[in-house]
Order: structure tokens, then C-alpha cells, then sequence
């Protein structure tokens, strides 16, 4: 049986069926061209904005640079599933500045990446990844990718 796979959260971002152009997606508001990420869809969250405009659904950058990052030694809170009895191993946090907004977004970095491969000011790119998965369900996200490791 082949399990369907689910956007941990739906509209944040698209392209996760095999050889999809995996994207995060964002709003952008037509009276001042400010973006969002996660998105907005009831107002826009400038405070210089004029007012009046509309929110529409942007596809960011693919492509940013490492802002910050550092390794998390701890087990998530909900809405990650972790289980105490399983052994627990570190995950890599990745903060990114995206190419063409500017803005930082947040994420985990692709398996096998770790702090010692990151660097502040390297290339990476936006790619799908699996949060979590049971019988059913492949609950998907996204994760950070240095530009020169392919899976």
C-alpha cells in the first residue's frame, strides 16, 4: 500500500510529488510588496503599509544563505512526535536568508547535514523532507541543503 504523502502544514509550501519543483510559499502584499513567510492571508503585517492590498500567494526563493544556525540536543515539544523510548539524536536548526526577500526563515537541515558542514554565509537550497511517518501518512516539511551535496 502506498502511504499518501501530507504537508505537516497545508499552503505553506508546494512541489512534494516525485520531481516536483519543492518551493515555500509565501504572500505578498500589492500595496507595499512586503512578503511573508509563514503566509498571510488576512492582512498584511507591515506597519508602513498604506493600506488597501491585496495578499497573494508568492513562490520564495529556492536558493539563500546560511544566516545562523546551530544543533538542537533536546527533544522537541508537540506537535513533533518523539518517542521517549527510541534513542534520541541531535537535529541541525538552519536560519536562511532567502535570495530575492531578504527575510530569514527557519527549518532543519536535510539528513546527514550537520553543524560541521555549514557555514554562516554559504549557499544552500529549500527541499522537501519527511517530519514524521506511520502507517498511512508521510507527514511532509522542509528542510536546508547546501547547494553542492545532492542526495
Amino acid at each position: 500500500m502506498e502511504r499518501t504523502r501530507t504537508p505537516v502544514v497545508s499552503g505553506w509550501f508546494t512541489g512534494t510529488e516525485a520531481g516536483g519543483d519543492f518551493r515555500l510559499l509565501g504572500t505578498r502584499c500589492s500595496a507595499c510588496t512586503a512578503v511573508f513567510f509563514p503566509r498571510e492571508d488576512v492582512c498584511c503585517r507591515n506597519p508602513r503599509c498604506p493600506g488597501d492590498g491585496r495578499l497573494a500567494e508568492v513562490p520564495l526563493s529556492p536558493r539563500g544563505r546560511v544566516w545562523s544556525y546551530t544543533d538542537g540536543r533536546y527533544r522537541p515539544p508537540a506537535p513533533y512526535v518523539s518517542d521517549p523510548a527510541e534513542p534520541w539524536e541531535p537535529y541541525t536548526l538552519v536560519a536562511v536568508e532567502l535570495e530575492a526577500e531578504g527575510m530569514v526563515v527557519l527549518g532543519q537541515a536535510a539528513p546527514g547535514v550537520s553543524v560541521a558542514d555549514l557555514a554562516v554565509g554559504m549557499e544552500v537550497e529549500v527541499v522537501d523532507g519527511v517530519l514524521n511517518e506511520d502507517a498511512e501518512t508521510v507527514w511532509t516539511t522542509w528542510r536546508f541543503r547546501p547547494v553542492e551535496v545532492r542526495a
